[in-house]
């Protein structure tokens, strides 16, 4: 498994998923734990429009809809420079025991690509979409 550290740079991180093809690269923290995942998605975001906050005025007040961290997250994420200002920190994993339903599952109706793989804290593997189809063909090619 590809990983990177917190520190490592944005450009760095694009670089070793291009250079690999792969669609996402854990994140671990100073003790080699699992500490976010970045993502294509979240690189691809990072290029996008900044949203403003949305909120409601009703005569001379303004009612926001949404909390204010939001536009400071939203900034930070576009704006970073580094792998944790860019990362998915709500990380979204599995164990090594895990029923191959419970992947499809989080991969589907969570949309999480690609899914780390956590054996008592400490990643021991991941599985993107891409493996599944893999594994589907070996087993749809078995006689």
């Amino acid at each position: 498994v590809f990983t990177v550290h917190a520190d490592t740079a944005v450009s760095d991180v694009a670089r070793l998923m291009a250079a690999h093809g792969i669609s996402g690269v854990p994140v671990l923290d100073a003790e080699d734990r699992l500490a976010g995942i970045v993502t294509e998605l979240d690189l691809i975001v990072r290029n996008g429009r900044l949203e403003m906050p949305v909120f409601l005025q009703i005569f001379d007040s303004v009612v926001p809809l949404e909390l204010p961290s939001h536009l400071t997250t939203r900034l930070r994420h576009m704006l970073g420079t580094h792998a944790e200002d860019v990362m998915t920190d709500d990380v979204h994993s599995v164990t090594p025991d895990a029923e191959i339903e419970a992947l499809v599952e989080l991969m589907v109706k969570r949309h999480v690509n690609p899914v780390p793989v956590v054996d008592n804290g400490r990643l021991v593997g991941i599985v993107s979409r891409s493996d599944l189809v893999r594994m589907m063909a070996t087993d749809l090619g078995a006689p």
